[in-house]
């Protein structure tokens, strides 16, 4: 069942009224309501802290009101708890929500509706919002569509998606919205000269290949999004123990992103001419798997030395990105469960930010922070570049030192795109280790709303 079936137009019942109550306004609001409402709230010991709440009944029994506790800052997670919480049924917000807000809180209550269910049975049905007409409805259907394909991808077993299913998915989008699929699979990488995507793969049952989606007038401005879609990755024959390979199906999580993104792009018909390229392959263990030591010869001509057969993320967005640049977009973006590190540095909830270009970066982050959906800025440090050098080859897939891992990681993919281009590169973790609200533990949509509200700024959509 989809998120947008918890938002409603219309309802032949009566709608029960989420009221916002801060810790300041408090008070001031209860000395207006009835003493039996403030003998209620003293019972229930309502202090108004954000995420709590109180439901009020009237003289028979009847739910009709929900004072919210909300923080003085409003954002779109300020009810998003509440769909799995309160009693089934419809829900309204009332004047006193900020009109500026409600689309966004709107938008929290659908995400806040996710369930993964494909393997087991819901736990609820989720009581229902009904939409206020001063919503965009369009660009909420939008969004909690295009996060509830990514989420969705990425909970996903990999025993259900490997780089063909995860190339079913990406064609069934295309077809969605009219665009154009075509992939190259297995030993054709090879002939069109995909050598990297096609090494780290080839270990696998489950066919390497590259997943192409176009869409939108060919006039518009080029954007193109590559993804990481590494279905699983075991390490290769650096193999990974039990810890870090347990939630490793979570690193298709790159692709997961583009496709959610390219997912409100086409809906909302921005006015670009998208391109999304998804290197897919199984990092498998076998006798023909690549080797520590190896050199491979990328799509670029660039040679690369294999340090460590787990850094295979940057390998297949190496081939990629020598296949994006070919088009000369205006923008370019990758999107990648890239590093550790990255996570070392700034925890599971915010994504490192790598741009060539430091205004393109700074206004990325301005709508990343008005939509409350952080990323943070990480310098292209250039003499780092001398830790990822070879003695035999151009480069080396994994720096011999673990310090500052996701800047040399971005290096090595800088070291495929022109200096001219405009380049964004975003690491991300792509998964909830703990459930906040609107925001299940499993696989999650990051910045991809902040992203989403730049390239509509950029683009006029």
């Amino acid at each position: 069942m989809s998120i947008l079936n918890s938002l409603i137009s219309s309802t032949e019942t009566p709608a029960v009224t989420l009221i916002p109550v801060s810790a300041s306004d408090l008070n001031d609001w209860r000395d207006d309501q009835t003493p039996r409402v403030q003998s209620w709230l003293n019972h229930n010991a309502f202090d108004a802290t954000p995420g709590s709440y109180c439901s009020i009944s009237n003289e028979h029994g009847q739910l009709i009101e929900v004072v919210v506790g909300i923080a003085e800052e409003l954002d779109l997670w300020a009810c998003a708890h509440l769909p799995m919480l309160l009693p089934q049924g419809v829900y309204k917000l009332d004047s006193r929500w900020p009109e500026a807000s409600l689309t966004a809180i709107s938008l929290g209550w659908a995400l806040g509706s996710y369930q993964f269910s494909r393997y087991k049975k819901p736990k609820r049905a989720p009581a229902k919002l009904l939409l206020d007409p001063a919503c965009k409805r369009h660009s909420i259907e939008a969004q909690a569509a295009g996060i509830e394909l990514t989420r969705d991808l990425i909970n996903t077993p990999a025993q259900d998606m490997m780089p063909q299913h995860l190339a079913e998915e990406t064609e069934k989008l295309a077809k969605l919205f009219n665009a154009q699929f075509s992939q190259i699979v297995g030993d054709e990488l090879l002939q069109n000269n995909y050598p990297v995507i096609h090494a780290v793969g080839r270990a696998s049952a489950h066919a390497p290949r590259l997943l192409d989606l176009r869409w939108g007038n060919k006039q518009h401005p080029k954007l193109t999004l590559v993804g990481k879609g590494v279905c699983f990755d075991s390490g290769g024959l650096d193999l990974k123990p039990a810890s870090g390979m347990r939630w490793m199906k979570k690193d298709m999580g790159g692709a997961a992103h583009v496709l959610g993104l390219a997912s409100m792009i086409m809906a909302s018909g921005l006015p670009v001419c998208l391109r999304v390229l998804i290197p897919a392959v199984d990092n498998a263990v076998s006798g023909d798997a690549f080797r520590p030591g190896d050199v491979l010869t990328s799509r670029s001509g660039k040679t690369i030395e294999i340090d460590n057969t787990d850094a295979e993320g940057r390998l297949v967005l190496c081939d990629a990105l020598s296949e994006a640049i070919t088009d000369e977009p205006d923008l370019l973006i990758d999107m990648a469960t890239l590093t550790g590190a990255a996570r070392v540095a700034l925890g599971p909830d915010v994504p490192a930010l790598f741009a060539q270009r430091t205004g393109t970066a700074q206004a990325l982050l301005e709508h990343s922070a008005h939509q409350h959906d952080p990323l943070w800025h990480m310098p292209l440090h250039q003499p780092y570049k001398r830790w990822i050098n070879s003695d035999i080859a151009d480069l080396v897939n994994s720096a011999g030192t673990p310090l500052g891992g996701a800047i040399t990681a971005a290096l090595f993919l800088q070291a495929f795109v022109p200096s001219k281009l405009d380049w964004l590169h975003m690491d991300v973790m792509a998964f909830n280790n703990e459930a906040l609200p609107g925001r299940p533990r499993g696989g999650e949509a990051m910045a991809l709303r902040g992203f989403f509200a730049y390239l509509r700024q950029r683009y006029g959509g």
